[in-house]
């Protein structure tokens, strides 16, 4: 059985406050998985402990307790990171380089060279949507062109899983939309995502599993569809159903033409089962 593409074990973060003999707890005995292929979205209030749970994953902050594996290999070191492609929340690129210029720079940071190097740049230019900015300077970029550079230099040395850290924050609804298609395109390539958001609606149009976490605990947790399911109830279907059908719909349904299309359990909406999870912040 091969390993999940992010493995956290009981772990667990603790910051000193300086000056004062007191402790902040940043994340409280936290144990998740992610499975290789799969979209899961960590959400959380700020605060809640999201940053600090990517960056002991990534390797950039050391656990007071707990481990974290990527892909089967402890995420303190360096080989785990192989296989990771990274967007911070706000990114920094040179704003004098252009777009292909951005990405020759990080794939030479990755070992990249050559005819290969020039394909790869051209290949995710014309993935993310940039292939006619290729040339323009980042310093001339909208936010929402800039994230999408992030992505491609996320994406340079083909990683088996990339984390996003509010990959849509400050872009407008059209660059979000455009960058939704994208994560759903990377998941179509066999791609794992870790993704932290705000953007609830977005979450729950992409995410295959959450995890909600509140004071650094982990609240909730599995498949998106199960955790805002309303269990008292069950909802029918139907196609071609006329009104009086509806009116009469538990006798007449036995003997007539109608099909039940679907039967499920209806379903809130992330918003509002986030809310209600973690006391109404966000």
């Amino acid at each position: 059985m091969s390993a999940p593409a992010i493995s956290i074990k009981s772990l667990t973060k603790v910051y000193p406050i300086p000056f004062k003999r007191e402790e902040l707890v940043a994340v409280k005995d936290l144990s998740l998985e992610v499975e290789a292929g799969q979209v899961y979205g960590l959400l959380g209030p700020n605060g809640s402990g999201k940053s600090t749970t990517m960056k002991i994953v990534l390797g950039l902050v050391t656990p007071t307790s707990g481990t974290t594996e990527i892909f089967g290999r402890n995420s303190r070191y360096v080989e785990s990171r192989e296989d990771v492609g990274f967007l911070p929340e706000n990114p920094y690129f040179y704003k004098f380089l252009t777009g292909q210029e951005t990405l020759n720079f990080y794939g030479k940071l990755c070992r990249l060279s050559g005819a290969k190097l020039r394909e790869r740049t051209r290949e995710l230019l014309n993935l993310v949507g940039l292939e006619n900015a290729a040339n323009r300077r980042i310093g001339g970029y909208s936010k929402g062109m800039l994230q999408r550079i992030g992505l491609a230099q996320a994406l340079i040395q083909e990683p088996r899983l990339l984390v996003l850290d509010e990959p849509t924050a400050g872009v407008d609804p059209s660059g979000s939309r455009e960058i939704r298609d994208l994560i759903l395109n990377f998941k179509s390539r066999g791609i794992t995502v870790l993704l932290c958001s705000h953007l609830l609606g977005q979450v729950q149009e992409i995410c295959d599993r959450i995890g909600i976490l509140h004071e650094g605990v982990l609240v909730r947790e599995g498949k998106l569809n199960d955790l805002i399911s309303i269990e008292s109830q069950t909802e029918l279907i139907l196609e071609n159903a006329t009104p009086e059908l509806i009116a009469e719909l538990e006798i007449a349904i036995a003997r007539s033409k109608a099909t039940v299309v679907e039967k499920r359990k209806p379903q809130t909406n992330l918003e509002r089962y986030f809310l209600e999870v973690t006391g109404g912040r966000k």
